[in-house]
């Protein structure tokens, strides 16, 4: 069983930035790749960015050039710095993990409102 924990969600303003991390109960360079998920009221669970273990990065075309996903080795986390927020980046944000399976956090609410 694998445990992933989000944090850093919260209320911010327009143009605010927020940095979310994601846990993991065994060594992130253990799974195939990780990524950060998220999902508006009424609308569909969608891909925000995701690493592989190799390094490869994606990202939606939504949040290039103002999301960064990383890694940090020492915590052993999956961070999405989020900058110049926008209200429709409002979401529940999920952390995921796959190996011969996908596994996910709890997810974290990121509201972004003036």
């Amino acid at each position: 069983q694998v445990q992933l924990v989000e944090s850093g969600g919260g209320l911010v303003q327009p143009g605010e930035s927020l940095r979310l991390s994601c846990a993991a109960s065994r060594s992130i360079f253990s799974f195939n790749r990780m990524g950060w998920y998220r999902q508006a009221p009424g609308k569909q669970r969608e891909l925000v960015a995701s690493i592989t273990s190799s390094g490869s990065i994606n990202y939606a075309d939504s949040v290039k050039g103002r999301f960064t996903i990383s890694r940090d080795n020492a915590k052993n986390t999956v961070n999405l710095q989020m900058n110049s927020l926008k209200p429709e980046d409002t979401a529940v944000y999920y952390c995921q993990a796959g190996d011969s399976r996908w596994w996910w956090g709890q997810g974290t609410q990121v509201t972004v409102s003036s």
